[in-house]
């Protein structure tokens, strides 16, 4: 069997991007795509590479970047054109091969294996994607060749730094670039399991990448596993397009808010919390699934110092309705809560196996249950997100009326 070609687009400062190419007056100029300033302090959602240049990153307070760049221009979100474009450019990317698998709005990966000999090399290939990209919605896409999803993951990050914004590994070269970068930027740590590493002496990738297995299974379970196979270059899954018969259940699911002011009584807070369970088991059976496991996080008001709390808790059976999930979610709340105003908060659930794993009861009938959540789930889908909501939403403090008119947080333009 020949050896994968995977490739991963991902599209530069994409929603500034869009923006810029939609309005070429700002072509040249330090923009932002900010979110809503009037209700909360806006956040940086992207930034083009001149506002880059001023010192302004992504998830920075709107303020703080006006303060490094007095000539910044700011623009409000509109989700609904940057998911438009998206699917333009997964349009584009199918032309090259029939296996695309959006990793996120603005990433993509493309297994190429199969029909990269009609394009010459690999690196042919993506310069004409490239141009073709460009071309058709104004946005410069950076890619990277490997040969598996992780390393072309991560050979995407070296591609952000190239001015042609492409680079390839083929798997033998990594002493020379993967193993020198700090543990924290392999694919898969984040801060707290970086810190973890670091504690242990890991500081590198290459040292991940050296160190015993078994050592790192023992400590972190099958996370420690995964995460040394990373480093070692190893990540076996395919690219599997949405929808296929081979595409594997999600991780988790989750969904969480930022608060438009401090909530600080209980009852409000749980309405916004039941709210999210809603959400996020709709997405759950959407995709056909049960859950073993529910998370709860919040975060304090004080964004200057750390305060709330992240908590998850095994369920008794496999579900998908909200009446067994909000249970847990609220006795999770109201055991961690300690009375501190939120401003955000957040639901998921994790441990997901496919739906028909249901384990029945010989004392609880959920079927009437059942029945009634996808009866609820098919009026939704027709007839939109306010045709059905619980008669809670509407009392003070809840945020499912307001956020139905949103994207991802949000208006829809």
């Amino acid at each position: 069997m020949s050896e994968r070609i995977i490739f991963l687009a991902d599209m530069e400062s994409f929603f500034a991007s869009v923006e810029v190419a939609d309005r070429p007056e700002l072509a040249g100029r330090p923009v932002v795509v900010a979110g809503d300033p009037e209700r909360r302090h806006g956040i940086v959602l992207a930034a083009t590479p001149e506002a880059k240049r001023c010192g302004v990153k992504t998830a920075m307070p709107l303020f703080q970047a006006e303060r490094l760049c007095p000539e910044l221009v700011v623009v409000r979100p509109r989700m609904r054109r940057y998911i438009d474009v998206s699917l333009m450019i997964s349009d584009i990317l199918y032309r090259y091969s029939d296996l695309v698998e959006p990793y996120s709005i603005d990433e993509q990966f493309v297994d190429m294996t199969g029909t990269v000999h009609l394009f010459g090399t690999p690196g042919a290939a993506a310069r004409r994607m490239q141009a073709e990209i460009r071309t058709k919605t104004g946005i410069r896409a950076r890619i990277g060749i490997g040969p598996n999803k992780v390393l072309a993951k991560m050979a995407c990050d070296v591609a952000k730094k190239r001015p042609e914004g492409l680079f390839r590994t083929t798997g033998d070269d990594l002493p020379a670039w993967l193993h020198p970068l700090p543990v924290g930027e392999l694919f898969g740590v984040g801060e707290r399991m970086g810190a973890h590493l670091e504690r242990m002496g890991i500081r590198t990738v290459g040292q991940l990448a050296d160190f015993p297995v078994e050592r790192l299974r023992r400590r972190f379970g099958l996370v420690g596993e995964r995460l040394w196979r990373f480093a070692n270059g190893i990540d076996p899954s395919p690219v599997v397009p949405p929808g296929a018969p081979g595409a594997e259940l999600p991780k988790s699911i989750g969904h969480g808010l930022t608060l438009p002011y401090d909530y600080a009584r209980q009852r409000e807070i749980e309405i916004v919390l039941l709210e999210l369970t809603d959400q996020v088991l709709r997405r759950l059976r959407r995709v056909g699934a049960l859950a073993r496991t529910v998370s709860v996080g919040a975060r304090g008001a004080d964004f200057r110092r750390e305060s709330g709390f992240a908590r998850e808790t095994a369920l008794p059976t496999p579900t998908d309705l909200a009446e067994d999930v909000y249970a847990a979610v609220k006795a999770l709340f109201r055991r961690h809560w300690t009375g501190v105003p939120l401003r955000q908060l957040f639901v998921a659930v994790s441990g997901l196996v496919p739906g028909d794993a249901r384990q029945l009861d010989l004392f609880i009938d959920r079927i009437k249950s059942r029945r009634l959540a996808r009866e609820v789930d098919a009026l939704l889908e027709r007839y939109g997100p306010t045709s059905v909501m619980r008669a809670v939403s509407l009392l003070p403090g809840a945020q499912a009326l307001r956020r139905a008119t949103k994207i991802g947080g949000h208006e829809v333009e």
